[in-house]
């Protein structure tokens, strides 16, 4: 016996123990690609919230959550005299083209991302 569960549902399973391991963005972002998926493979999936918690992480950006795995070929962009921004950008989409050879990556509003864990 399944039961069909909103957004709302969705955030308040997580309890005082898992409420800050996603933003509220996250959450969202995280709901909409599960929902996603369960349309896309026509699997209905289990609420797990411990599961859910394991499997994905929030970062602050790609390159914080390429960072946390401390690869060795760790990908670095930009020339000496770039503008800082440039620097930043090129280095952030090289972290997320890293992180999507490897897993998933969901964005998340605000420049954050969510990836599941490897």
């Amino acid at each position: 016996m399944k039961q069909t569960i909103g957004f709302n549902q969705f955030c308040d399973a997580f309890s005082d123990t898992y409420k800050n391991n996603f933003s509220y963005a996250g959450k969202r972002a995280l709901f909409d690609y599960l929902e996603d998926y369960e349309d896309s493979t026509d699997e209905e999936l289990e609420l797990d919230i411990v599961g859910i918690c394991c499997e994905y992480t929030e970062y602050e950006s790609a390159w914080d959550a390429m960072e946390a795995y401390e690869p060795e070929d760790m990908p670095v962009e930009g020339e000496a005299g770039d503008d800082l921004p440039t620097i930043q950008e090129k280095n952030e989409k090289a972290a997320r083209e890293w992180l999507e050879e490897r897993t998933t990556v969901i964005d998340v509003e605000g420049g954050r991302v969510i990836i599941a864990n490897f």
